[in-house]
């Protein structure tokens, strides 16, 4: 089951940057006006969190805490940022010698957690009326 989790995430890695490629700026901090909604890169600021948090709990075995190092929400900084949270993850996933039942709990909360943003995005994309990529899974 292990590795049908991580085949998704990596798809669903893929598919974030794609949205990101494809979004300027001001379609980075746009909002729906709608009740406590939040724009595409505040959404992208807490995937990169979640990625670089869970990246570390994974390679430690442990929980330490969230954390995120995206500063900006300028899309090359957070298309870059994005990229680079997927990259290290996947490198720590991969270091992974003993899968414990944290660690493999670990996983799985970052995967719901990546699914529970696209969900999020895709929704924000739609009532924009932005296009969405078809490697997005859920559109």
């Amino acid at each position: 089951m292990r590795e049908v989790i991580i085949a998704s995430l990596k798809q669903r890695l893929s598919a974030y940057d794609d949205i990101v490629s494809n979004s300027d700026d001001e379609q980075m901090v746009q909002k729906l006006d709608i009740p406590k909604h939040k724009s595409l890169g505040e959404h992208l600021w807490c995937v990169v969190g979640a990625r670089e948090s869970y990246a570390h709990a994974i390679s430690e075995g442990d929980w330490s805490g969230f954390g995120c190092s995206l500063v900006s929400l300028a899309q090359v900084d957070v298309a870059k940022t994005l990229k680079a949270s997927g990259e290290n993850l996947i490198k720590a996933i991969e270091a992974v010698q003993d899968w414990t039942p944290e660690r493999e709990g670990f996983l799985l909360n970052l995967a719901e957690h990546e699914v529970m943003h696209e969900g999020q995005i895709i929704r924000h994309l739609y009532g924009l009326e932005r296009e969405i990529p078809n490697t997005m899974k859920w559109a």
